[in-house]
């Protein structure tokens, strides 16, 4: 069975959700024929690539709220993710373009490492202080994922290097009704949006497995899609 996740390295639900994920996998009895791909959704796909913001500044702007409202708007993100025993910083991260991560990825997906680096490049994101908006922290993470440093350097400066690769992601996402991050689709059959927990998407792949079609497993979960992400009580 393969599992396709559209996500972006912007979008906190999509960190939280693959480890949910992940958890629910664990907890399948056949994990080991499911084969996982991620593909590619940019939040913002408009934004001048370097022009990158505060996310705090960001968040009040976006939704018209106070820097402290939009401290309380992360604190309630990072208790998600330290519940899940992730790393999350409310301050000092930064918003940008993530064209030239997707692309990366892409290559990363082709030499065998995407996992590797969708990690890196999450918990750079969120957990370090280092930007993936940053050439330089963008080789670095490539490196340490695997990938040969001189071809990283040569797909970050070549704008066109697995630049359809993304569009054809996006695509995709479009054309099976996805507009917003995490989504999750289950051998082209089911799908499943937002960063559930770990339970619902267990029972997700059971239900897959047997060809039966998804029954609702619960509420909406919290996802991130053009117009920013869920904000509890906006």
């Amino acid at each position: 069975m393969r599992v396709e996740i559209w996500s972006d390295i912007a979008c906190p639900w999509c960190y939280i959700g693959k480890a949910r994920f992940e958890k629910g996998l664990a907890a399948f009895a056949h994990r080991g024929d499911v084969e996982v791909v991620h593909r590619s959704f940019e939040l913002d796909p408009g934004r001048p690539k370097g022009d990158t913001a505060p996310v705090l500044e960001m968040l009040a702007k976006k939704y018209g709220r106070t820097l402290d409202e939009a401290r309380a708007m992360e604190a309630h993100v990072a208790s998600n993710a330290h519940s899940e025993g992730l790393g999350y910083r409310t301050e000092g991260r930064d918003h940008g373009n993530t064209f030239d991560v997707h692309r990366l990825l892409h290559l990363a997906k082709a030499r065998g490492r995407q996992g590797e680096l969708l990690d890196l490049a999450y918990r750079a994101n969120f957990a370090e202080e280092r930007s993936v908006f940053d050439t330089g922290t963008l080789v670095a993470l490539g490196v340490e994922a695997g990938l040969d440093e001189a071809e990283v350097r040569a797909v970050l400066a070549d704008g066109t290097a697995y630049a359809d690769d993304v569009r054809e992601d996006e695509r995709e996402a479009a054309e099976l009704g996805a507009d917003g991050v995490p989504f999750f689709v289950l051998d082209r059959r089911y799908g499943l949006s937002g960063g559930q927990p770990a339970e619902v998407f267990t029972q997700a792949l059971e239900q897959a497995w047997q060809g039966r079609a998804l029954q609702p497993l619960g509420a909406d979960a919290e996802a991130c899609g053009p117009d920013g992400c869920e904000v509890p009580g906006a």
